[in-house]
């Protein structure tokens, strides 16, 4: 029997980086959700199929297979059966994945390749809607939240390491506006699903928050 933790909640919440560690910590695999999106982008460009062409998206998704292994540590992505770690990381695949992320047949298709990979591996994933929608069976669900104040100085500071300038306050007005969004779009809205521990990490070290959804694992 595989095991699945669902890690969800706004943006700037530290999903990723603690779903990381967890899966890490347990030798689980860490389905890198946007990764897969990127794959699927890539197989549209390589089809020769534009940003605007929501038609052809749909019929082209259903040829994808997009799926997770680790080798050695190092997270490898595969489409159709071939290695595209080196692919996927370019601004052009980029912005092909946020166009075609908000395919309604993009999405079923991903959901369906998840479920897929959670049924034959232990795994940890993050997103919006992985408790609600992806993974509604997972074994511990967790909504990873804290203030916004907390998850801008969090972003303000990751900028500033990079060496970006930017402004604090208008990052956390960012912040604002995409909870809002992320929490009242029509397909899967972000929320806490009804059997989800709550965990507020404003006040928690990367490590307590880890230890706190390990703990859950029964």
């Amino acid at each position: 029997m595989s095991y699945s933790i669902a890690i969800d909640g706004p943006a700037g919440a530290g999903k990723s980086t603690i779903a990381k560690l967890i899966a890490k910590k347990k030798n689980y695999i860490y389905v890198d959700t946007g990764a897969m999106y990127r794959a699927m982008a890539l197989f549209f460009l390589e089809s020769g199929i534009g940003a605007d062409e929501q038609e052809k998206i749909s019929a082209a998704s259903k040829h994808v297979d997009v799926t997770i292994s680790y080798e050695n540590g190092e997270q490898i992505v595969w489409l159709n059966g071939r290695n595209v770690n080196g692919l996927i990381r370019t601004e052009e695949v980029g912005r092909m994945a946020s166009s075609s992320s908000v395919n309604k047949d993009v999405r079923e298709k991903l959901v369906e390749l998840q479920r897929a990979l959670a049924d034959k591996e232990n795994v940890v994933m993050d997103g919006r809607d992985i408790g609600t929608c992806v993974l509604p069976n997972a074994n511990v669900k967790v909504y990873l939240t804290a203030s916004s104040r907390v998850r801008a100085i969090r972003r303000y500071e990751e900028l500033k390491a990079k060496g970006e300038e930017c402004n604090l306050d208008v990052i956390e007005k960012d912040i604002i506006e995409r909870d809002y969004r992320d929490m009242h779009r029509d397909i899967s809205p972000l929320r806490q699903a009804e059997d989800a521990t709550l965990l507020d990490s404003s006040d928690m070290t990367i490590e307590e928050v880890a230890d706190a959804i390990i703990a859950l694992c029964k």
